[in-house]
């Protein structure tokens, strides 16, 4: 049995960590893409009354409300879990609290990206934003009703820079809408063995969307099968043109323009609920690893955790540290 983490009364927030890895910019981009807005289409002000500051800043996650945060570990991570396999042995190089069941919030990017891929639309087909992407991925987005981009397009932005209203459209457009792309979501999670699972939109931004440590290393070794998963989600910058400016994103983890890092695939997520979290894969000492991080505290400790992870296997070839003192026994495989 999994062990379930979700307390009653752990609320969601609406925010994400989208909106920080865009900015506007005239500077030339390392990669343009089309996009049009009809002219004149006046501006859509959201009438939703955000949260007290105060408020977002002391939500607690579902994993700290269950304690998963208390203890220590060997290497002094600040993510409540964490998951490091060799991909290509399943060996576990390291573990803490593997199966606790949370919220992953934009990692559920990855499964929406391999649902898109599975149903086979052409990505060059041009996709229009409409209000349902404003009304339903409820974030702060330069992406209004009108503008169009292709599929492809939408697919680079929701894995580079987690745009919220791009997963949105990639469901909406899908045959049978959002619906039967959150019914394939979690047929798909099934036919990958991702048991601890549920996917509830295609975002991430509802607390319903669940996982383990132990899911999303597989759900990181499906994606890493797509090319075009990989080449997006570790792209470094995305250039738009919205009316008369042109809205650069970029991606939401730093470590891909780390030239210390030889990084294949990433994701990052944050809400509230969930925490920081980030799964990645990478090559350390020859090593191809997956790692995953979920519940970590700090804008940038997830990153830090995935540092000392890097340095630990760097500075000790293939031995492993002793399990953290809130796992199970470390040695095994998934």
């Amino acid at each position: 049995m999994p062990l379930s983490v979700r307390e009653a009364g752990a609320a969601p927030t609406a925010g994400s960590e989208s909106q920080a890895a865009k900015t506007i910019t005239n500077a030339k981009a390392q990669t343009r893409v089309r996009g049009t807005i009809p002219a004149g289409r006046a501006p859509i002000k959201s009438t939703r009354k955000k949260k007290p500051l105060i408020a977002r800043i002391l939500a607690p996650s579902e994993g700290h409300l269950a304690g998963l945060h208390r203890g220590e570990d060997p290497l002094d991570l600040r993510s409540s879990v964490a998951l490091v396999v060799d991909q290509d042995t399943n060996e576990v190089l390291f573990e803490k609290n593997k199966n606790a069941v949370l919220p992953i919030a934009s990692v559920t990017k990855l499964m929406t990206a391999l649902v898109t891929l599975d149903a086979n639309l052409p990505l060059s087909e041009e996709l229009e934003v409409s209000q349902d992407e404003m009304v339903r991925a409820r974030s702060r987005s330069n992406l209004r009703p009108g503008f169009e981009m292709t599929r492809g397009t939408a697919l680079h932005l929701a894995l580079m820079s987690s745009e919220n209203r791009a997963a949105q459209l990639l469901g909406r457009t899908y045959p049978g809408g959002v619906a039967r792309f959150v019914e394939a979501m979690n047929a798909k999670a099934r036919l990958l063995g991702m048991d601890d699972s549920h996917f509830a939109d295609p975002t991430g931004l509802s607390p319903e969307n669940r996982s383990s440590a132990s899911d999303l290393v597989r759900l990181v070794k499906a994606a890493y099968e797509h090319d075009v998963i990989r080449r997006y989600s570790v792209s470094g910058e995305l250039e738009l043109p919205v009316g008369r400016r042109t809205v650069s994103y970029r991606n939401t983890n730093r470590l891909t323009d780390n030239p210390e890092w030889d990084i294949g695939l990433q994701k990052t997520g944050y809400i509230s609920a969930a925490g920081r979290c980030l799964v990645m894969q990478a090559v350390i000492e020859g090593k191809r690893v997956v790692m995953v991080f979920l519940d970590s505290v700090g804008k940038y400790s997830r990153l830090g955790d995935a540092e000392r992870v890097r340095d630990f296997i760097e500075s000790t070839g293939v031995s492993k540290p002793k399990p953290a003192a809130v796992a199970a026994p470390s040695r095994g495989t998934i």
